[in-house]
């Protein structure tokens, strides 16, 4: 089931907008999403919004797009098997730190992003590998 929302503020539902804010007016849809489709115990979906026309997702290397940077994030680590070995909620100014401190562990196969405070998937965070020269 999907919902369309439109003409609200976007105070409550900054979080939930994605990499930027909605603007008064502007439509945004909320599908439920599988961000955890793999058959383990940590299989999950969740109702996220999305900007109706929206054509692009993120996908940028060490920047910690806005909304993640003001809101308290809860920060899951996966291994290749995609069960949790780590996870822990800290302040958006100290996400890129968290980030680095999970991938430090080999094991760290990719990471998932939450609002802490509403619990919504936020976003997939991949490990990059560097080039070689």
């Amino acid at each position: 089931m999907s919902f369309r929302i439109t003409g609200q503020p976007p105070a409550p539902f900054r979080p939930f907008y994605g990499m930027s804010d909605a603007e008064p007016g502007e439509t945004v849809l909320l599908p439920n999403y599988m961000h955890r489709p793999e058959q383990t115990s940590c299989r999950s979906s969740y109702a996220i919004f999305v900007r109706e026309g929206a054509e692009a997702q993120y996908d940028e290397i060490n920047i910690i797009p806005a909304p993640l940077g003001v809101h308290f994030i809860a920060l899951q680590a996966f291994d290749i098997g995609h069960d949790m070995i780590e996870a822990e909620i800290a302040e958006g100014t100290q996400l890129k730190s968290l980030i680095r401190q999970f991938f430090d562990r080999p094991e760290t196969a990719y990471l998932h992003a939450r609002y802490a405070t509403h619990g919504r998937y936020a976003v997939r965070i991949d490990r990059v590998q560097e080039e070689q020269p």
